[in-house]
């Protein structure tokens, strides 16, 4: 099968052709409709976080099952399918007590050495040598998850956009869920890529009364005010500090997301709230970012900083397959872009360079 291999040097996916692998217990075979382009796959091919090489990079999928591992009864071969990109292993400690998103086994073999939970990965190339997997590896026409994340996607709904759900629009309703979001809340997005798209959406589609989205980018603002923004501020041209009290009668937001990672946006995120607001941080900053905070208006003002990564699969993936079925949430409405596999490092270059307005997928069918 082909595979988009990143082996460590630069950021660059060349693609390659390796054995097609095997699900062992437990698990399912996907042959891969299409993957998601995001940052975080970018952050690796950047060496901004650490992951082993070679790997396949792509966490957010979407398939169809063509094989099943012993002891798998919850899905059938032909099943239409969309995983997010946290596996939870629905054994350790944190799965049990309901934190799926904190997952130990995830976080330990996953992203620590990329490989599922025996401590194996699933990808090899033709002489045997391992290739680490990030999340199941996606960027390839097959690849193996568990199938405790694997989520049967209604007939109904197109099955390459919500591949897109996996990550995404999953690390969006995280987001909103750890806000504790109100209707009468105002909130700003900074940030407005694909996760900051989706949590306008979300926020949209529950009523939000005031959304103010911030970015650099009058591309990317135009595009968020089309899925429910009610103000935005180009924060290259204008202070966000004062554009945003102007807006919320001098107070500031009740809430403030965070969704792209760096030490400016998470100071903004915090200059902006008004008193007993919550900073919910998104983004995926490169290792060792550090930001500060002061510490006086912190506790004077009763202010809150909440970090949230991820969602919580088993109840979150199918309730954003109802919010799709029902038309809450349209993915297709975040997709800009639409690559063939061939061309994943163009998407990426593309990525890196800003040109993505809102998300881009890589269609493992389509022609080049």
């Amino acid at each position: 099968m082909k595979a988009a291999v990143f082996n460590g040097t630069g950021p660059t996916l060349r693609i390659e052709e390796i054995p097609r692998p095997v699900p062992r217990r437990g698990e399912v075979l996907l042959e891969v409709a299409a993957c998601g382009v995001c940052h975080t796959d970018l952050h690796v091919l950047k060496s901004e976080v650490a992951f082993p090489t070679p790997a396949v990079l792509g966490h957010e999928v979407s398939g169809v099952v063509t094989e099943l591992g012993e002891g798998v009864d919850s899905l059938a071969i032909g099943d239409r399918v969309v995983c997010s990109f946290i596996m939870p292993c629905g054994d350790c400690r944190h799965c049990v007590g309901g934190l799926e998103d904190l997952c130990e086994k995830f976080f330990a073999h996953n992203r620590l050495n990329g490989t599922l939970y025996d401590s194996e990965t699933r990808l090899h190339r033709s002489d045997g040598s391992p290739l680490a997997m990030y999340s199941m590896g996606g960027l390839a026409e097959y690849c193996v998850v568990p199938a405790s994340d694997a989520f049967r996607v209604p007939d109904a709904i197109g099955l390459g956009e919500v591949s897109i759900l996996g990550c995404s629009s999953f690390t969006a309703l995280g987001a909103i869920n750890n806000a504790e979001l109100g209707l009468a809340d105002r909130i700003a997005v900074v940030a407005a890529g694909g996760v900051g798209s989706s949590i306008v959406q979300f926020a949209a589609a529950a009523g939000v009364s005031q959304i103010i989205a911030i970015d650099i980018s009058d591309d990317k603002l135009a595009a968020v005010a089309a899925l429910g923004a009610t103000h935005t501020v180009n924060s290259r041209e204008t202070d966000v500090v004062a554009a945003v009290r102007e807006l919320t009668d001098g107070h500031g937001v009740t809430v403030a997301f965070e969704a792209l990672g760096s030490p400016a946006t998470f100071a903004t995120s915090l200059d902006i709230l008004d008193d007993g607001g919550r900073a919910v941080v998104v983004g995926i900053a490169p290792a060792g970012s550090a930001g500060s905070v002061d510490l006086a208006r912190l506790v004077r003002r009763k202010l809150e900083i909440r970090g949230s990564y991820g969602a919580k699969a088993r109840r979150d993936m199918p309730t954003l397959l109802r919010m799709v079925e029902g038309g809450t949430v349209a993915p297709e409405e975040v997709i800009t872009r639409r690559y063939s596999l061939d061309e994943v490092d163009d998407a990426y270059q593309a990525l890196a360079r800003g040109e993505i307005i809102g998300r881009a997928i890589v269609e493992m069918k389509r022609a080049p």
